[in-house]
């Protein structure tokens, strides 16, 4: 810390300790607890006290739960045949899901309620468990549309709000994401049968979809396939390309107070690490002009999973011509092709 911001913010705390001196002696518990905050306070830089709390803003950006005025608890009014429920993973935490069938099935779906939905995962169906970006919520219309695709392609699709985002409960933190993946991948398996499920993760959400793919991993039950659409190989790497904050990379010490606000915030979501331990089909998909992760980010991570490997036929990337950038492969006439292809060669 400078000595003149040291100096100014010890003067300003020595100056409500004063204040707290005058309290009624019924405030004096108050006064104390509020003093004992002095020391800690001033023996950090006003950079340290607002740089971990900005960044872990701008990583999950949870705050803005647009679009608004949707009830999350009617996902019917929003897209056909899906029902909305809640998974608790632990005590304080209530994850909001969107479970939307094969579009085959809109017919008997047709006013059941939750238990006929949760009885058709096992009907031999693929499922996705979709894990999303930062901001929004599952309503989000460029979630919607991949939904959509999906489920016209014969997918069931569960789309998850981690907590913090949506109407679910609690902080968002990465090792809380991981837990809410493991969580929801674990419920539908048990509920599954046969079917497998695949791991889909977008953007924020690829971080999310590999750290659980590795607690999987570890666990001896690895996931049946992951997807990874627009994927970074860490948040670090991909904090300081952000295009909101490139503009300040030059400024001195900028990079230097991102990543130790990252490190205390502990947010790494290490893909890059993660990819080397897994075994499952991993398809990656990019587009070519996607301006909010790099393709070269990419291609990077494919080549690292490529390597690690041992089974190289395991491993694919999928580039999509302009057009498309970070929120819109949904739109390509190819993306359910490609992800049928991939999931059908790797279930044979």
């Amino acid at each position: 810390m400078e000595p003149d911001e040291r100096d100014s913010v010890a003067a300003w705390w020595h100056m409500v300790v004063r204040n707290l001196r005058s309290f009624p002696p019924s405030c004096s518990t108050l006064g104390r607890k509020i003093a004992t905050l002095c020391d800690s306070f001033t023996s950090k830089s006003l950079k340290e006290h607002i740089c971990p709390p900005l960044m872990h803003m701008l990583i999950f950006v949870n705050f803005f739960k647009a679009p608004f005025l949707v009830d999350l608890k009617k996902p019917e009014l929003k897209i056909p045949h899906t029902v909305n429920f809640y998974i608790k993973v632990e005590p304080g935490v209530i994850l909001g899901i969107w479970h939307t069938v094969p579009s085959c099935r809109g017919e008997d779906a047709k006013g059941k309620g939750r238990s006929w939905y949760e009885a058709a995962l096992c009907d031999g169906n693929p499922i996705v468990v979709y894990l999303h970006g930062s901001a929004q919520h599952r309503a989000a219309s460029h979630r919607l549309e991949l939904v959509k695709v999906l489920s016209n392609g014969g997918f069931h699709v569960l789309s998850v709000d981690y907590r913090g985002f949506g109407d679910s409960t609690g902080t968002p933190t990465e090792d809380g994401l991981t837990a809410d993946a493991v969580c929801v991948y674990e419920w539908t398996k048990a509920r599954s049968g046969t079917t497998p499920v695949c791991l889909w993760g977008h953007s924020l959400g690829t971080g999310v979809a590999t750290n659980a793919a590795k607690v999987l991993e570890e666990k001896g039950f690895p996931a049946d396939a992951i997807i990874l659409e627009a994927p970074f190989t860490n948040i670090w790497i991909a904090s300081i390309n952000y295009p909101l904050l490139k503009i300040y990379r030059k400024l001195p010490g900028f990079l230097r107070s991102i990543m130790d606000a990252l490190r205390k915030d502990k947010l790494v979501f290490p893909s890059d690490e993660n990819v080397k331990f897994l075994s499952s089909p991993l398809l990656i998909i990019h587009g070519e002009d996607d301006k909010t992760v790099p393709l070269e980010f990419g291609k990077k991570l494919y080549e690292i999973a490529h390597n690690a490997y041992r089974n190289k036929e395991r491993v694919k990337m999928v580039i999509f011509p302009p057009g498309f950038q970070h929120n819109s492969l949904c739109k390509s006439s190819a993306l359910l092709q490609t992800v049928r292809d991939f999931l059908s060669q790797q279930w044979a």
